[in-house]
């Protein structure tokens, strides 16, 4: 039987923030990303902000993907981004955040802002599904530069 192969996509890092012990949320993103082609290493849950750069600089992905389900990661996310754009071998690297950004319902969307102007190349805010992280992979694939992005919709 012949194999079927497809393209690479790239290298990613699929985490939460360190306050988020949900793991199902990591899977399905692993999963997506696999069958889009992409080599993805899952770090699992409240993975601490210094393990999360330690693995960046040892498997150096193309895009680190942030998830958070538990609704505080605007707070860890903002203290996460911050470090890693202060690190100089992770400043340029992509680095998206999806989910649950807040407590706040229907007002979540409005942390997307402040997350992408601390550095983060995406926000994805979970209540509007996944189609602006599937236009941001999209453009990976065919290997548009992805420009940071303000948006409130998908879910990373």
């Amino acid at each position: 039987m012949d194999e079927i192969t497809r393209p690479a996509m790239g290298r990613f890092i699929v985490t939460s923030v360190s306050s988020d012990a949900h793991m199902w949320n990591l899977v399905f993103l692993q999963l997506l990303l696999e069958e889009r082609g992409g080599e993805v290493f899952n770090l699992g849950a409240c993975v601490p902000d210094d393990v999360i750069i330690e693995e960046c600089l040892r498997l150096r992905p193309d895009v680190l993907v942030v998830s958070t389900v538990n609704g505080h990661g605007h707070l860890d996310g903002l203290r996460l981004i911050r470090k890693i754009r202060n690190h100089p071998n992770l400043s340029g690297m992509r680095v998206v955040i999806g989910g649950k950004l807040s407590t706040k319902g229907a007002d979540n969307a409005q942390f997307a802002a402040s997350l992408v102007e601390a550095g983060f190349d995406a926000a994805f805010e979970s209540d509007a599904g996944l189609a602006e992280f599937d236009s941001f992979l999209g453009a990976l694939e065919n290997s548009a530069p992805a420009p940071r992005q303000l948006t409130a919709k998908g879910g990373a």
